[in-house]
Parts: C-alpha cells; structure tokens; sequence
C-alpha cells in the first residue's frame, strides 16, 4: 500500500530522459516506483492531461520565510536555499528557521561578506538575523566595503567563513560587488577554502559595467582566474543582471573557460529588472549612468513605486533607510528587443540554471514581513521574481515562444541547479531527480495553464497552473490551493547524505 500514487501524467526526468505517460507511486517521503499498474494507494491524485516533474530547485532566494515559501511553492519551488549572500553564524540562522513552519526544504551557504564586516568594523552578528537586513547593516562605516584587508584581517574573514561551512553552510556566498575593496589576495585564500572544503562559491562578480576599466568582462576574467588558481567550484549568481547589456561577451568568456575544464557554473532569473538594497555601493559610483546604461531614474523604491530622481535623492533615501529594497530596471525587455535578445542569452545559457534572485516580503513602511496572513495583501511587496520565476520561464521561453524544449527547460530548474551543490551535500543526489529513492519533492502542473502573474504593480499576486506541489512525501498545494498547515520543509546542511 502506497502513500500516494500520481496517476496518468505525462512523467519528465530530466537526467534520464525519461518523457512518458505513466505512475509514480510515494511511500515514506520517497519515491518507490514509476511505471504502470503499481498497486493500491492511501491518496490518488489524477494527472491526467499534466506533466509530472521533480520540484524545482532555487539556488538563489532571499525570501527564507513562511509567506516567501508559500509563494513560492505556487511557482514549483520545493527546496528554496539562500547561496548567494549566505548567513553567519550559520548555526544561529539554522536554529532560528527551525522554529518556523517551513514549507520549503532549506539551506544557506556561509557569508563571506558578513564575516568580513565582523572582522573590519567589529559589526555585531546576531543569530537568526535576515540576511537582507545585515546587509544593510554597517553602512555608516564603510570601511569593509571599500578597504583591502591586511593579512591578519583576511585570515580571521577566512576562520569565520570556515566556522560557516563547519556549521553547515552549503559552500560560501560571495557577493563581491558589494564589497570592492577586497583584494585578490583575500579572494584567493577564500577560494582555497572553498577547494579544501569541497564547497562552491556563489559570486556576485566584483562590478558590473558595459565599459572598462572595472567592467563585468573584467570582473569575470578574475573569476575565472581563481577557479583556475585554487581549484575552486565558482558559481556565477544572476548571470543576466550582473552582465548587463555584455552578457554576450561574458557568456563566451564564460563558456571558453567551462571547455577548459575549469569549475564554473551559473544562473539567470527571466527578468531585466533587478533588486538590492539601496545602500548597494554601485549606485553612488559617479560614472554609474555611463557604465551601466541606466540612469537614476531607473531605480524604483519597493515600498513606495517611486522612480529615483538622482544621485542626491538616492543619497537621501540611502541615509534614512540603508536596508530598503529597491528595483533597478537595467533592460527594457517589454519595448525593446535588442533587450529581449540579451536576455534569452542568460536565460538559455547552455547547462545554466534557473534562480530566482527571491527577495524577502516587505510590509508598507518597508519593514519585513514574516507573518502568516494568506493570501498576501497588496500591501505586501518583494519583486515579480519572488513569486513567479520559474512559471515565467516556462509560460515564455517554453510555451509561447517554443524556444527550448520542455525536458531541458525542466532541467534547469532541478538536476541542474542539484548538481550544482551536491559536491557539499549528497543528499542533493536525491532531489532534482524523478526516479526510485528520491526525495518526493514532486509538481504536477498544467503545462497550457502555468504562468505568473505578479507584476511590478501588483507583487503579491501567486503564479498560476501548479496544481500539486509536493515537499517530502506531503502536498503543501493540492488541486491549486495552498494547505495552510503544511510544514515538510527539512533542513539541509552541508555534509547531509
């Protein structure tokens, strides 16, 4: 007797190409068989007429709360791990989200740029603090920002960054760009660690910009020199906001080094609008129109939907609120399609994933938003991204546009980004799979109907076409309504099997 059997839809493993009609039968949180006939059930879900596919697998989400995992759930997200930016102590923040209702399987690398702020301006790293928050904590002394570490400083980053990666962490977060004072010395030695560990660093590359000197072309040949340095897996976060508009330059760079067998990876979100915090030190750069395209006015506040008149208001807004979140609309993907073309190229990047870049939900006055209310009000904002990634990507790019086929549309957004961080954590050898003894992290969706449907004015607004989504065994969406009890989300730490 099964716990569960998915019946008659079309059933897509994207490792070994399996795309046919069939079952597939759940018992104990894993899948037990896949085929025809397999018996009796406790719970029978009928799928005929959907496709029936691995969870989807977001490297890249800041979210990390019960109303970011509800949403995105809706968007075929089943684990939801925070990479790119990480948590410190990264014992204290897995305490803390064992006391949440997890929907989401979880997980965080080790901060890099937290540890750096500890060791350079003595910052306070409380337990369990958002990570978004403690970014933009600190800002009144810059110093670990823009400063080169001295020898003694880079080794205490690199103990503190160890003690993450004891803890648990999932590799290291390197969001460089917000940090351009670190050396190539301090980055090398981080990069050991990561090598020694077996871990991968997630990179937010050091600048972004269209011109040189201290160009993202620039800043990925670095990257590309410290996986060839120290041997160290280099995962390159938000391929399409950091290249700007020389992503076609960056994804040759990038492509010639993965065919020298070098350890790089990375990932794209199906958006030209980017978020960050307001304190971000790139936007105060006084050629920052010239090197990216963009003026100030292209900076939107989350909270209020104000356009940004110049460098002094952002200064302002800077000083009142270092942590706010704001949108950067660096490509006009909706008029332009010069635009549109440069997005495909991260989005279909040849073995790149798909990652969300998830902000967390923020409350009317800007605050975070952590509570149970469902569904989300229109008070409730983040970024299109935050609930309907992976929905867009396959409403576009697969369905209206039939630009890359459905099994490989899957596979980035599961065995893809698996791999990715199986290195640090086997057990990731169980997710992103369909086959028997995986996980059942399962969706079941309607291909014709999946979309997202958050906008830039409307944030709150679920993805749509998911209609089973489940998380180890148990459904937290079942026939397109979200099971408001539903906690199976587990946590997952470094060195899991």
């Amino acid at each position: 007797m099964h716990d569960l059997l998915i019946k008659g839809g079309r059933v897509i493993d994207p490792e070994t190409g399996r795309d046919e009609m069939a079952d597939v039968a759940i018992s104990g949180g894993r899948i037990s068989a896949i085929g025809t006939d397999l018996g009796p059930a406790r719970k029978v879900i009928d799928a005929t007429g959907l496709v029936v596919a691995p969870g989807f697998i977001d490297l890249h989400a800041h979210g990390q709360s019960v109303p970011a995992d509800r949403m995105q759930a809706f968007d075929g997200v089943t684990t939801a791990l925070e990479l790119e930016v990480g948590a410190l102590p990264v014992g204290g923040w897995y305490e803390a989200q064992a006391k949440t209702a997890r929907l989401l399987n979880y997980g965080t690398a080790s901060a890099w740029i937290f540890a750096r702020k500890a060791v350079m301006i003595g910052l306070e790293l409380k337990a369990g603090e958002a990570p978004i928050t403690v970014m933009g904590r600190g800002f009144d002394d810059p110093r670990w920002s823009t400063d080169a570490a001295t020898e003694l400083q880079a080794a205490e980053i690199v103990a503190l960054t160890r003690k993450g990666i004891d803890e648990g962490g999932l590799g290291i977060g390197i969001p460089a760009g917000y940090a351009p004072g670190a050396g190539a010395k301090e980055m090398s030695l981080v990069c050991d660690l990561a090598a020694e560990t077996d871990t991968p660093t997630y990179t937010h590359i050091a600048q972004m910009s269209n011109i040189d000197p201290k160009s993202s072309i620039e800043a990925y040949v670095t990257l590309i020199g410290l996986a060839g340095a120290t041997g160290a897996h280099m995962h390159i976060c938000h391929l399409n906001s950091t290249s700007l508009q020389d992503v076609e330059r960056a994804a040759a760079v990038i492509a010639r080094a993965q065919a020298q067998g070098l350890k790089i990876t990375t990932e794209a979100y199906p958006y030209g609008t980017g978020s960050t915090v307001v304190s971000a030190g790139f936007f105060v750069d006084p050629a920052f129109s010239a090197r990216t395209g963009t003026g100030y006015n292209a900076i939107e506040l989350v909270a209020s939907h104000r356009r940004l008149e110049g460098v002094d208001d952002l200064k302002a807004v800077r000083q009142a609120d270092p942590s706010a979140l704001v949108l950067w609309h660096f490509l006009d993907t909706e008029d332009n399609p010069r635009h549109r073309a440069l997005l495909d190229v991260s989005v279909m990047y040849p073995g790149g994933a798909i990652a969300s870049d998830a902000m967390p939900w923020s409350q009317a006055d800007g605050t975070p938003y952590e509570g149970d209310e469902w569904p989300l009000g229109p008070d409730k904002t983040a970024h299109p991204r935050s609930s309907g990634t992976f929905t867009r990507f396959l409403r576009q790019w697969v369905r209206e546009r039939d630009a890359i086929p459905l099994v490989e549309a899957i596979a980035k957004c599961t065995v893809i980004p698996a791999r990715i961080v199986e290195s640090c954590a086997p057990l990731f050898r169980r997710k992103g799979r369909l086959q028997p003894g995986c996980d059942a992290d399962i969706v079941v969706f309607d291909l014709a109907s999946s979309a997202d449907r958050a906008t830039f004015a409307e944030m709150n607004l679920p993805a749509e076409g998911m209609r089973h989504v489940i998380v180890n065994g148990q459904s937290v969406v079942a026939d397109g309504v979200l099971d408001v009890s539903a906690a199976p989300g587990r946590p997952i730490r470094r060195g899991d099997a």
